[in-house]
């Protein structure tokens, strides 16, 4: 008979064990599952594949509207797709949301960005602190985050009056949330200054650089804590929940694009 670790306790149980003798998980196994979701999680890298698709989707804006390439009027647009091309794609604010009803474009905004600098940061950031979220959360929590970071980070952009926004920033912000908040919880008061230390820097550059979201970032960093805080108390390893939440969140990444392709394209 085949024999799994149990997703909340990680001890060995059977594979058609209706509950963990050890803490009372109810089907420990889930007919495999969650053996399958723990290899996946081992061998997805969430923070390359954003990075990826982020790459992707910046490009396709591009290739959408040559003729934005060209149009540039300061270092921050600097290869900058024009605002039809990101609509298109599914930017997010007051415009989209309650003019074209496009209600799903809070987590397609996520994988967009207005330019090269603003793509090259946010991506740095992604590949800077994804791998620590990862560690501390595990990959399926790490991208729960994040998502749920972006969407809180665009609502309250737009119920500021935002009439486009986009990037991954809010996301970021969310990150940098998540790590203070398992280091405040840990007690590592050196690991919890780094990164307050970290989001202050960020916080003063959004005020002094123009055309960038403050309010995604509170937002963010908001949303980020919050879901950060009830992980960090549910457990210290991904179980059941958090294959389900990360999966969730999976869907509706792809749901929202593919809600888009078929309100713009057909």
């Amino acid at each position: 008979m085949a024999a799994i670790l149990c997703p909340r306790c990680h001890k060995i149980v059977s594979a058609n064990a209706e509950t963990c003798p050890h803490c009372g998980q109810r089907k420990p196994g889930l007919w495999g599952a969650t053996a399958t979701m723990r290899r996946l999680g081992l061998q997805l890298n969430f923070p390359h594949l954003i990075t990826v698709f982020c790459g992707v989707l910046y490009l396709l804006a591009l290739a959408l509207d040559p003729s934005a390439i060209f149009q540039t009027q300061g270092l921050m647009q600097i290869l900058s797709p024009s605002i039809q091309a990101s609509f298109k794609l599914g930017v997010t604010g007051t415009v989209p949301i309650f003019s074209y009803n496009f209600w799903w474009t809070p987590i397609t905004a996520i994988y967009l960005h207005g330019g090269l600098l603003h793509i090259f940061f946010n991506m740095m950031w992604v590949r800077q602190l994804g791998p620590v979220v990862e560690e501390l959360f595990g990959p399926f929590r790490l991208f729960a985050i994040f998502t749920v970071a972006g969407i809180t980070g665009f609502l309250a952009s737009t119920l500021a009056g935002h009439e486009l926004t986009l990037g991954a920033s809010g996301s970021i912000f969310g990150l940098l949330a998540a790590a203070i908040a398992y280091g405040r919880r840990a007690g590592a008061q050196l690991f919890t200054r780094q990164f307050l230390q970290w989001a202050a820097l960020l916080f003063v550059m959004g005020f002094v650089m123009p055309g960038v979201d403050n309010w995604a970032h509170g937002g963010g960093f908001i949303g980020g804590y919050a879901a950060a805080y009830v992980f960090s108390r549910s457990s210290e390893r991904e179980g059941l929940g958090a294959y389900l939440i990360g999966g969730l969140c999976l869907l509706a990444t792809v749901g929202a694009f593919a809600l888009q392709f078929i309100a713009v394209f057909l």
